[in-house]
């Protein structure tokens, strides 16, 4: 009877041990993660300024479809778009009867949140802030739980259209719209 007990534990113990770590693809160079344009994406404001015309000046929401919406030229996929590829098809629009030659500006007002789950005191949505690594996200969330794996966390990101989840070490850079899973182990 005890040595069956003794298996059922041991049985037990093993399945909440930490899995093993599913293939995971590399981190991406944390230079290359600072260098790389940022692509635009749905919760992305944008701060859209056509010089001389005030009435189109403005600020726009990246949709959830991926679109911007404009008086006069309607909407504008915006999705995976850097701000000078968008610019250039505001520009375009706007010289297709509207502007004789219009000069387009846009900026990021603010980026699309990140998210943060695992073994941290408050998980959830959080606003980016340029510049922001892994370590100061888990700080925005409360810092790590007890137990927690405070050595590297998971990164789950869209690059070129594609959903990839890589470990990252505590000093990589986040990019807005990631998702952090930050790992804890039983005892």
């Amino acid at each position: 009877m005890r040595v069956i007990a003794a298996i059922l534990a041991t049985a037990a113990l093993a399945g909440c041990a930490a899995a093993p770590r599913e293939e995971r693809a590399e981190a991406p160079a944390p230079q290359a993660v600072v260098n790389a344009p940022y692509r635009l994406a749905s919760g992305d404001r944008l701060r859209i300024l056509v010089f001389g015309q005030n009435d189109l000046t403005n600020s726009y929401n990246v949709d959830s479809s991926g679109a911007v919406s404009m008086p006069l030229i309607g909407r504008l996929p915006a999705q995976g778009l850097t701000t000078a590829e968008l610019e250039r098809m505001v520009a375009a629009r706007l010289r297709q009867g509207y502007i004789r030659d219009p000069s387009v500006s846009i900026e990021v007002e603010d980026f699309r949140p990140f998210f943060i789950l695992g073994a941290v005191c408050s998980a959830g949505r959080y606003p980016f802030i340029s510049g922001m690594t892994v370590q100061q996200a888990v700080a925005v969330a409360g810092g790590f739980a007890p137990r927690a794996f405070e050595t590297s966390v998971d990164i789950t990101r869209t690059v070129d259209g594609r959903t990839t989840t890589f470990a990252a070490p505590l000093a990589y850079p986040v990019r807005p719209g990631d998702t952090i899973t930050v790992g804890s182990g039983l005892f």
